[in-house]
Protein backbone atom coordinates (compact mmCIF):
# COMPACT_ATOMS: atom_id res chain seq x y z
CA UNK A 1 0.00 0.00 0.00
CA UNK A 2 1.38 3.38 -1.02
CA UNK A 3 0.30 5.61 1.85
CA UNK A 4 0.56 9.29 0.89
CA UNK A 5 2.28 11.62 3.34
CA UNK A 6 0.61 14.97 3.96
CA UNK A 7 2.37 17.62 6.04
CA UNK A 8 0.39 18.94 9.02
CA UNK A 9 1.52 22.54 9.21
CA UNK A 10 0.62 26.24 8.97
CA UNK A 11 3.91 28.12 9.20
CA UNK A 12 4.63 29.64 5.77
CA UNK A 13 8.40 29.23 5.79
CA UNK A 14 8.07 25.55 6.62
CA UNK A 15 5.36 25.10 3.99
CA UNK A 16 7.72 26.49 1.33
CA UNK A 17 10.39 24.03 2.46
CA UNK A 18 8.17 20.95 2.60
CA UNK A 19 6.29 21.78 -0.60
CA UNK A 20 9.56 21.11 -2.43
CA UNK A 21 9.87 17.60 -0.98
CA UNK A 22 8.69 14.78 -3.24
CA UNK A 23 7.77 12.71 -0.19
CA UNK A 24 5.10 15.31 0.73
CA UNK A 25 1.95 14.83 -1.37
CA UNK A 26 -0.32 17.37 0.33
CA UNK A 27 -0.96 19.60 3.34
CA UNK A 28 -3.40 19.78 6.24
CA UNK A 29 -3.87 22.56 8.74
CA UNK A 30 -6.37 23.69 11.37
CA UNK A 31 -7.28 26.83 13.37
CA UNK A 32 -4.90 25.86 16.21
CA UNK A 33 -1.92 25.53 13.85
CA UNK A 34 -2.94 28.78 12.14
CA UNK A 35 -3.01 30.59 15.48
CA UNK A 36 0.36 29.17 16.47
CA UNK A 37 1.79 30.37 13.13
CA UNK A 38 0.61 33.91 13.89
CA UNK A 39 -2.26 34.15 11.41
CA UNK A 40 -4.50 37.17 12.02
CA UNK A 41 -6.76 37.13 8.95
CA UNK A 42 -7.90 33.57 8.18
CA UNK A 43 -8.78 34.13 4.53
CA UNK A 44 -5.65 36.11 3.70
CA UNK A 45 -3.40 33.62 5.48
CA UNK A 46 -5.06 30.64 3.78
CA UNK A 47 -4.55 32.25 0.40
CA UNK A 48 -0.85 32.71 1.18
CA UNK A 49 -0.66 28.96 1.81
CA UNK A 50 -2.47 28.24 -1.44
CA UNK A 51 -0.15 30.56 -3.34
CA UNK A 52 2.74 28.33 -2.24
CA UNK A 53 0.88 25.02 -2.70
CA UNK A 54 -0.73 25.33 -6.11
CA UNK A 55 -0.77 21.68 -7.15
CA UNK A 56 -0.89 19.60 -3.97
CA UNK A 57 -4.16 19.16 -2.00
CA UNK A 58 -4.58 21.51 0.95
CA UNK A 59 -7.14 20.95 3.74
CA UNK A 60 -8.46 24.17 5.28
CA UNK A 61 -10.84 23.94 8.23
CA UNK A 62 -14.06 25.78 9.01
CA UNK A 63 -14.30 27.26 12.49
CA UNK A 64 -18.04 27.84 12.77
CA UNK A 65 -20.14 25.77 15.19
CA UNK A 66 -23.63 25.57 13.69
CA UNK A 67 -25.06 24.20 10.46
CA UNK A 68 -25.74 27.51 8.71
CA UNK A 69 -22.35 29.05 9.46
CA UNK A 70 -20.41 25.86 8.70
CA UNK A 71 -22.26 25.62 5.39
CA UNK A 72 -21.50 29.27 4.60
CA UNK A 73 -17.80 28.97 5.49
CA UNK A 74 -17.50 25.67 3.61
CA UNK A 75 -18.90 27.17 0.42
CA UNK A 76 -16.56 30.16 0.65
CA UNK A 77 -13.42 28.14 1.46
CA UNK A 78 -14.11 25.71 -1.39
CA UNK A 79 -13.82 28.60 -3.86
CA UNK A 80 -10.31 29.61 -2.77
CA UNK A 81 -8.62 26.97 -4.93
CA UNK A 82 -9.23 23.84 -7.01
CA UNK A 83 -6.88 21.90 -4.72
CA UNK A 84 -8.80 22.83 -1.54
CA UNK A 85 -10.41 20.24 0.71
CA UNK A 86 -12.82 21.80 3.20
CA UNK A 87 -12.30 20.37 6.68
CA UNK A 88 -15.58 19.79 8.51
CA UNK A 89 -15.67 18.40 12.07
CA UNK A 90 -17.73 15.22 12.37
CA UNK A 91 -19.63 16.86 15.26
CA UNK A 92 -19.83 20.43 16.55
CA UNK A 93 -18.72 21.53 20.03
CA UNK A 94 -22.05 20.31 21.47
CA UNK A 95 -21.56 16.82 20.04
CA UNK A 96 -24.20 17.19 17.31
CA UNK A 97 -23.42 15.14 14.17
CA UNK A 98 -22.79 17.38 11.18
CA UNK A 99 -24.30 14.93 8.69
CA UNK A 100 -26.66 17.49 7.20
CA UNK A 101 -23.91 19.90 6.16
CA UNK A 102 -21.61 17.04 5.09
CA UNK A 103 -24.35 15.74 2.79
CA UNK A 104 -25.17 19.15 1.34
CA UNK A 105 -21.58 20.17 0.58
CA UNK A 106 -20.75 16.70 -0.74
CA UNK A 107 -23.73 16.87 -3.11
CA UNK A 108 -22.41 20.21 -4.38
CA UNK A 109 -19.22 18.36 -5.46
CA UNK A 110 -17.11 20.08 -2.80
CA UNK A 111 -14.10 18.05 -1.69
CA UNK A 112 -14.29 17.45 2.06
CA UNK A 113 -12.00 16.30 4.85
CA UNK A 114 -14.12 15.13 7.77
CA UNK A 115 -12.01 15.69 10.86
CA UNK A 116 -11.93 14.78 14.58
CA UNK A 117 -13.17 11.26 13.84
CA UNK A 118 -12.35 8.58 16.43
CA UNK A 119 -14.65 5.63 15.82
CA UNK A 120 -15.83 3.33 13.05
CA UNK A 121 -19.42 4.16 14.01
CA UNK A 122 -18.69 7.80 13.11
CA UNK A 123 -17.21 6.64 9.81
CA UNK A 124 -20.38 4.65 9.14
CA UNK A 125 -22.58 7.70 9.78
CA UNK A 126 -20.43 9.80 7.41
CA UNK A 127 -20.57 7.21 4.62
CA UNK A 128 -24.36 7.10 4.84
CA UNK A 129 -24.49 10.82 3.98
CA UNK A 130 -22.23 10.97 0.91
CA UNK A 131 -22.25 10.10 -2.78
CA UNK A 132 -19.75 7.79 -4.48
CA UNK A 133 -18.23 10.42 -6.77
CA UNK A 134 -17.04 13.51 -4.88
CA UNK A 135 -13.63 13.13 -3.22
CA UNK A 136 -13.75 12.86 0.57
CA UNK A 137 -11.18 12.21 3.31
CA UNK A 138 -12.05 10.80 6.73
CA UNK A 139 -9.42 11.81 9.31
CA UNK A 140 -9.21 9.42 12.25
CA UNK A 141 -7.23 10.76 15.22
CA UNK A 142 -5.02 7.84 16.18
CA UNK A 143 -2.56 9.66 18.42
CA UNK A 144 -5.12 11.44 20.53
CA UNK A 145 -7.01 8.16 21.01
CA UNK A 146 -3.80 6.41 22.06
CA UNK A 147 -3.02 9.27 24.48
CA UNK A 148 -6.09 8.19 26.47
CA UNK A 149 -5.01 4.54 26.56
CA UNK A 150 -7.30 3.42 23.73
CA UNK A 151 -6.09 1.36 20.77
CA UNK A 152 -7.09 3.17 17.55
CA UNK A 153 -6.14 0.28 15.22
CA UNK A 154 -9.46 -1.67 15.47
CA UNK A 155 -11.36 1.51 14.55
CA UNK A 156 -9.14 1.96 11.49
CA UNK A 157 -9.65 -1.65 10.38
CA UNK A 158 -13.43 -1.37 10.57
CA UNK A 159 -13.46 2.05 8.91
CA UNK A 160 -11.21 0.91 6.06
CA UNK A 161 -13.41 -2.13 5.45
CA UNK A 162 -16.53 0.03 5.20
CA UNK A 163 -14.86 2.64 3.00
CA UNK A 164 -13.75 0.03 0.43
CA UNK A 165 -17.13 0.38 -1.27
CA UNK A 166 -16.38 4.06 -1.92
CA UNK A 167 -13.58 4.67 -4.43
CA UNK A 168 -13.88 8.41 -3.74
CA UNK A 169 -13.16 8.03 0.01
CA UNK A 170 -9.70 7.99 1.60
CA UNK A 171 -8.97 7.15 5.24
CA UNK A 172 -6.35 9.39 6.85
CA UNK A 173 -4.26 8.56 9.95
CA UNK A 174 -4.18 11.79 11.96
CA UNK A 175 -2.44 13.03 15.14
CA UNK A 176 0.86 11.23 14.57
CA UNK A 177 3.06 10.75 17.62
CA UNK A 178 6.12 8.96 16.21
CA UNK A 179 7.66 7.93 12.86
CA UNK A 180 6.58 4.30 13.36
CA UNK A 181 2.96 5.44 12.94
CA UNK A 182 3.72 5.78 9.23
CA UNK A 183 4.53 2.06 9.02
CA UNK A 184 1.38 1.25 11.00
CA UNK A 185 -0.73 3.31 8.59
CA UNK A 186 0.86 1.56 5.61
CA UNK A 187 0.29 -1.89 7.09
CA UNK A 188 -3.37 -1.10 7.73
CA UNK A 189 -3.87 0.25 4.21
CA UNK A 190 -4.61 3.89 5.07
CA UNK A 191 -4.51 5.99 1.92
CA UNK A 192 -3.08 9.04 3.71
CA UNK A 193 -1.21 9.96 6.87
CA UNK A 194 -0.72 13.56 7.95
CA UNK A 195 2.54 14.22 9.79
CA UNK A 196 4.24 17.25 11.42
CA UNK A 197 7.52 18.45 9.82
CA UNK A 198 9.88 17.12 12.52
CA UNK A 199 8.57 13.57 12.13
CA UNK A 200 8.65 13.71 8.31
CA UNK A 201 12.36 14.47 8.59
CA UNK A 202 12.82 11.38 10.76
CA UNK A 203 10.94 9.24 8.23
CA UNK A 204 13.36 10.42 5.56
CA UNK A 205 16.09 8.73 7.63
CA UNK A 206 14.35 5.34 7.68
CA UNK A 207 16.67 2.44 6.94
CA UNK A 208 19.50 3.11 9.40
CA UNK A 209 20.97 -0.05 10.92
CA UNK A 210 20.81 -0.67 14.67
CA UNK A 211 24.63 -0.57 14.74
CA UNK A 212 24.61 2.91 13.22
CA UNK A 213 21.89 4.06 15.63
CA UNK A 214 23.87 2.73 18.60
CA UNK A 215 27.00 4.57 17.50
CA UNK A 216 25.13 7.85 16.84
CA UNK A 217 23.40 7.65 20.24
CA UNK A 218 26.67 7.14 22.13
CA UNK A 219 28.32 9.93 20.11
CA UNK A 220 25.48 12.31 21.00
CA UNK A 221 25.78 11.53 24.74
CA UNK A 222 29.57 11.96 24.58
CA UNK A 223 29.28 15.26 22.72
CA UNK A 224 26.81 16.68 25.26
CA UNK A 225 28.97 15.61 28.19
CA UNK A 226 31.95 17.45 26.65
CA UNK A 227 29.89 20.57 25.94
CA UNK A 228 28.78 20.60 29.60
CA UNK A 229 32.39 19.99 30.73
CA UNK A 230 31.20 17.22 33.07
CA UNK A 231 33.78 15.75 35.44
CA UNK A 232 33.68 13.07 38.10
Amino acid sequence: MNTKIFCDIAELKQIRKFNKKKIVKGFTTNPSLMRKAGAKNYKQYSKKILKICKKKPVSLEVFADNFQDIRKQGLLISKWGKNVYVKIPVVNSKGIFMGKVIKELNNKNIKLNITAVYTASQTKKILRKINKKTKLIISIFAGRAADTGKDPVPEFKKSLKMAKKYKNVEILWASVREPYNYLQAKQLGCQIITIPPSIIEKIENFGKSFDKLTKETVQAFLSDSKKSKFQI
